[in-house]
């Protein structure tokens, strides 16, 4: 565990999961209303299978967000001073610390997830060089018309009694959602205002590096963007980033957690496929 200070005096809690030998480091970014606890099995996947892992709460959640609100729990989400565009500048300050501490061969790799995928993208926009590949989790095309910025439990509150059975088939993770003290569903634009949740939006930067290995992983039930969104975001880091190692996989039926779905351990094993592909050293 350690923290760090952003440039509006916000501390940043951090973890990392070090392994001797390691083939690459992975960053992880979490989504919104979350924190890095509600990862602990990919992350010891990700360990077993010779990766280091660093992840932070961004500001606003997990143990950022509890000191941040001086412990009122009613707050988690907010992003505080600076808004979304402090949050991804702290994020990728992150990423400088990480490569501080690792070994400067190791390759490195940005791994985001929902919002943290979002913000991922954003990031690679103006600082792709930084990262040695990248994998984009439960993202979208990020546009008015690709990405949805309404109810993304709306299609699914049959399904279950929760307002987050958007997130996996598995019942057991909304019920873990809703219980954990350090979460919030409160919808993003109502947490971060309508001026930054419009920040996220745009499109994949023209002139990315050629060689920068891109793989995105989405459910076809996704709420947020799904399989159509993932295939035009793919397709747009090709024909408009001019990237060459481009992977889209897309789990029928899955939702939005794809790392807390019910084919999890298969997801787990598609992403450890993909790495080794590229990172492990024989």
């Amino acid at each position: 565990m350690g923290t760090f200070t952003d440039a509006h005096g916000v501390r940043i809690h951090f973890e990392s999961w070090r392994v001797p030998d390691a083939h690459a480091v992975i960053q992880l970014a979490h989504g919104v209303g979350e924190h890095i606890g509600r990862y602990g099995e990919l992350v010891e996947a990700l360990n077993a299978a010779g990766y280091s892992v660093w992840a932070d709460d961004h500001r606003g959640h997990g143990k950022t967000g509890f000191e941040q609100h001086g412990g009122d729990l009613t707050r988690m989400g907010r992003l505080g001073p600076g808004g979304l565009r402090a949050t991804i500048d702290a994020v990728e300050q992150f990423s400088g610390i990480i490569r501080e501490a690792e070994a400067p061969e190791l390759p490195f790799v940005l791994l985001g997830h929902s919002w943290g995928s979002l913000m991922s993208q954003i990031i690679v926009n103006r600082s792709a060089s930084n990262y040695d590949g990248v994998v984009l989790t439960g993202t979208a095309y990020r546009t008015l018309f690709d990405m949805n910025g309404g109810d993304l439990n709306a299609r699914h509150r049959h399904l279950g009694p929760t307002p987050v059975e958007w997130l996996s088939r598995d019942p057991d993770v909304a019920a873990a959602f809703m219980a954990d003290p350090y979460t919030t569903d409160v919808p993003l634009r109502k947490l971060f205002g309508t001026l930054d949740a419009l920040r996220l939006l745009g499109r994949p930067a023209r002139g990315l590096p050629p060689e920068l290995p891109l793989l995105i992983m989405v459910g076809s039930d996704d709420s947020l963007g799904g399989e159509e969104s993932a295939a035009k975001l793919a397709n747009a880091y090709v024909q408009r980033s001019g990237l060459v190692d481009v992977e889209l996989i897309i789990y029928e039926g899955a939702r939005h957690e794809i790392f807390n779905e019910t084919n999890r351990e298969e997801v787990r094993a598609d992403l450890i496929r993909w790495l080794d592909e590229r990172f492990a050293v024989d």
